[in-house]
């Protein structure tokens, strides 16, 4: 029996021409849905002034709304919810109404749902109430999480990307949560990508070994824990990535390489080169940078919290370390890895074998027909 073609609205609180985990993720299932003969639209918030709009992708209309810049999320466009939005999803007439990583765009999503008696699908994809914590905004912390859980239990399922959010979100109340990790593009990111003429780049000696992370330079991400290995001889540390803390970082991390933002095969390059990957931030729901580094070879070694709880077995594919002594453990982690690297790399490539993104989305689209059976 052939399953009919299904409507899917995307709603995103984050789009092209920003690049970050839930752009990414919606532009996997985009390319999904396309391959397969579905419909889709995606709402989303307009780009910064200097910035080029993207107005479609894999076939499917790119439709902004009005944006804010608000600095304390690192100054990226917030897309404002305008009633022309409505109207939208009523035009197109939806299936389902995807809602990737809903917040503020989203709370208007998951109440067009109602009015429209479409069902949602809420994808967890951002710790917005733990970013309140690195910025030490203590008194947004319960009022994020009443957000939070007023837009997840609206809908008619939430989908979170690891155990560890799973816990988390029906720890504050969340209902009906399922869980959907990511995929990762095995063919792109490769060790045999692994260039010897970038490693002289960053070590004209070719005698240390290269520690490497990629990522947004914010807050949040801790990059600052990495000041522990930037006296260190036998290491060169590469830091990839933009963001507000990039002047703070070039000052706290003397030696090391910034290479600015990095995308597609040139980001496949560097991952492939490094020798260990460490994302030191305790925030992230699932960490995919994490399984493009061990799709590309690289042990990898990240905080025992949250999704990297899931990707990293310690003494395995790499170590994971308490958040509290993060930056005093670090440096003997880092030995262990290197001493092991060969077998880690084994296992870590082991890790993510199988792990496409049509799988995933498959899956996704499982998740889209299970809500319409059961509405």
């Amino acid at each position: 029996m052939v399953e009919r073609r299904l409507r899917i609205a995307v709603v995103a609180e984050s789009f092209l021409p920003n690049v970050n985990g839930v752009t990414n993720s919606v532009l996997r299932v985009l390319e999904h849905l396309s391959a397969h003969g579905h419909e889709a639209i995606v709402i989303a918030p307009g780009a910064r002034d200097f910035e080029e709009e993207v107005v479609s992708y894999a076939g499917f209309p790119v439709v902004r709304v009005p944006t804010v810049m608000v600095p304390l999320i690192n100054s990226l466009p917030v897309g404002v919810p305008v009633p022309m939005m409505y109207r939208t999803l009523r035009n197109f007439r939806p299936d389902v109404i995807h809602l990737a990583s809903p917040y503020v765009l989203g709370t208007a999503g998951a109440s067009a749902a109602r009015r429209l008696r479409v069902p949602a699908v809420a994808v967890y994809q951002t710790d917005v109430a733990g970013f309140a914590l690195r910025y030490h905004l203590r008194l947004l912390i319960s009022a994020s999480w009443r957000v939070t859980r007023m837009i997840h239990n609206s809908c008619a399922r939430t989908l979170a990307p690891s155990t560890a959010a799973i816990a988390e979100l029906t720890d504050h109340g969340v209902t009906d949560v399922h869980r959907w990790a990511r995929g990762v593009d095995t063919e792109r990111f490769n060790p045999a990508h692994r260039s010897t003429g970038l490693r002289r780049s960053w070590d004209p000696t070719g005698e240390r070994r290269i520690v490497g992370y990629v990522g947004r330079l914010a807050a949040e991400k801790g990059v600052d824990r990495l000041a522990c290995l930037s006296g260190r001889d036998d290491l060169q540390l590469v830091i990839v990535g933009d963001g507000p803390e990039l002047g703070a970082l070039r000052d706290a991390l003397p030696g090391a390489v910034f290479t600015g933002a990095l995308h597609g095969a040139e980001l496949a390059r560097v991952m492939a080169s490094f020798d260990v990957f460490v994302h030191p931030g305790e925030f992230e729901t699932f960490c995919q940078t994490i399984q493009e580094a061990q799709a590309s070879g690289v042990p990898t070694i990240g905080p025992r919290a949250g999704g990297p709880v899931d990707l990293i077995t310690p003494g395995e594919n790499g170590d994971l370390l308490e958040v509290d002594t993060f930056s005093e453990d670090l440096p003997a982690a880092v030995d262990r890895v290197l001493a092991e690297r060969g077998e880690m790399s084994a296992a870590a490539l082991d890790r993510v074998a199988g792990r496409t993104w049509e799988g995933v989305c498959a899956e996704l689209v499982d998740h889209y027909r299970q809500v319409l059976r059961h509405r």
